[in-house]
């Protein structure tokens, strides 16, 4: 059997000292016991020992299994850190998935939303209920700030300054950054705080500080957000999935369609590097068509 010491070290490590979050924690650990019950099943389940020979026939296994290529080049990853991370504490000399290079994928196209798709949205919670209130300012925040939803659901009332328009984002890796929002946002914010959310706050007794309430005063997770999102999809005339995931995308696109600097937009995403940032640097099929009136000369 296994020892998981070590394993239990490292999922220590990415919490205290890197700041992961426990959803980042649970996928390193899955990826590294898929490789250690692989190592049992082959008889090989000395993991402070294998080779780059053991790793490529690792790498082997997971594509004859038909693992999607994202997929295997994240067990890859997860496991070339456990071993970095063996080797900073001196229990191993060499790491055996130093050397597995995976093809680089391609990158898709973010999905994002046309400015008239974001008015039908909007025009979906325009009624005056406790819950398009909340609805509301959900959209006018995600739209805003371009914030993830984990960062969206996490946010508690301190961390808002209404006055400046300034919210306070805690960010993956435990990084904080300050993101602007304007009028539109600010004026359902302060609708939803001093409406929907007190009421509901009373009346099922709950006290916590967290922003974005559900229907019952508990504090909305990630899955709720989708799940706001569905409904509004439907109630609504597009006929598009959304996921919320679309309002960060499209933040970063109609920012750089309108002459903002990639800079400044890396900044606002919370992107550690600007390679991330880059994708965002497609124009719309509208921009692209108007570019091409205005400047070819046969157009």
């Amino acid at each position: 059997m296994i020892s998981i010491d070590h394993l239990v070290l490292f999922l220590r490590y990415l919490v205290d000292e890197r700041h992961y979050s426990l959803q980042t924690k649970h996928a390193y650990e899955d990826d590294v016991t898929h490789f250690f019950e692989f190592l049992e099943e082959t008889g090989n389940s000395d993991y402070l020992n294998i080779t780059f020979q053991d790793a490529r026939v690792y790498l082997a296994y997971l594509h004859d299994k038909e693992y999607s290529r994202n997929t295997i080049s994240r067990k890859i990853s997860s496991l070339r850190s456990f071993y970095q991370f063996l080797i900073k504490n001196e229990w191993i000399k060499d790491n055996p998935f130093s050397y597995i290079q995976m093809k680089k994928k391609n990158n898709k196209l973010p999905n994002f939303l046309y400015e008239k798709e974001i008015a039908i949205l909007f025009d979906s919670v325009s009624g005056q209920s406790l819950l398009d209130k909340r609805n509301r300012a959900l959209l006018e925040l995600l739209y805003a700030t371009g914030i993830r939803v984990s960062e969206c659901v996490s946010i508690e009332l301190n961390d808002l300054d209404i006055d400046n328009g300034i919210v306070l984002i805690n960010g993956k890796g435990g990084k904080q950054r300050y993101v602007p929002f304007g009028s539109f946002c600010t004026d359902a914010l302060i609708d939803y705080i001093s409406t929907t959310r007190v009421e509901l706050m009373i009346k099922y007794q709950c006290t916590h500080e967290k922003l974005f309430i559900n229907h019952h005063g508990q504090a909305l997770t990630a899955k709720g957000v989708q799940y706001i999102l569905d409904k509004l999809i439907k109630k609504s005339s597009l006929t598009t999935n959304i996921h919320p995931h679309i309002f960060r995308h499209t933040f970063a696109t109609h920012l750089l369609d309108n002459g903002a600097d990639m800079r400044t937009v890396q900044e606002l995403l919370g992107h550690s590097s600007l390679s991330s940032t880059q994708i965002y640097t497609h124009v719309t099929t509208s921009a692209l068509q108007k570019n091409y009136r205005n400047f070819h000369p046969r157009a």
